[in-house]
């Protein structure tokens, strides 16, 4: 199993604050004869609705020494999981969980928001300081 991000505690706590519930830390996607690890599931019941509302949640810190390597691997992966996700007809979308830092020096800018929006990506923003979610993006 992969090493966890250095926000995953940051994120899930933020989550649960947000309503949501952990169901799956890591959410394991099983193709073929790999094994691949979405950092989070998790479920948030709605009034209207019994079954509720599911997501899958990978994080990113984007602390590397180049964002747009950062990009670039984040990119990737979000990409192969969100595939899978949608190859084994599990209808929970895909979040991409990035610092509100990230958010502002990476997809407000003009590469970053090309991706953001080329390749539809759903976001999910948090606060470091109050550990919330202050935006989500989809």
């Amino acid at each position: 199993m992969p090493a966890k991000d250095l926000y995953h505690e940051i994120v899930k706590t933020a989550l649960t604050k947000d309503g949501w519930t952990i169901t799956d830390d890591p959410l394991i996607l099983q193709y073929g004869s790999k094994d691949l690890f979405v950092d989070l599931g998790a479920q948030k019941l709605l009034a209207a609705e019994k079954r509720g509302k599911k997501i899958a949640v990978e994080i990113k810190s984007f602390r590397g020494p180049s964002q747009v390597k950062d990009l670039h691997n984040a990119l990737g992966q979000y990409m192969l999981y969100r595939d899978i996700l949608e190859k084994m007809e599990m209808v929970q979308p895909l979040y991409l969980a990035v610092t509100t830092k990230a958010f502002e020096e990476v997809f407000e800018e003009p590469l970053g928001n090309l991706v953001l929006t080329k390749h539809q990506l759903y976001l999910l923003v948090f606060n470091l300081t109050n550990q919330e979610v202050v935006r989500w993006i989809h």
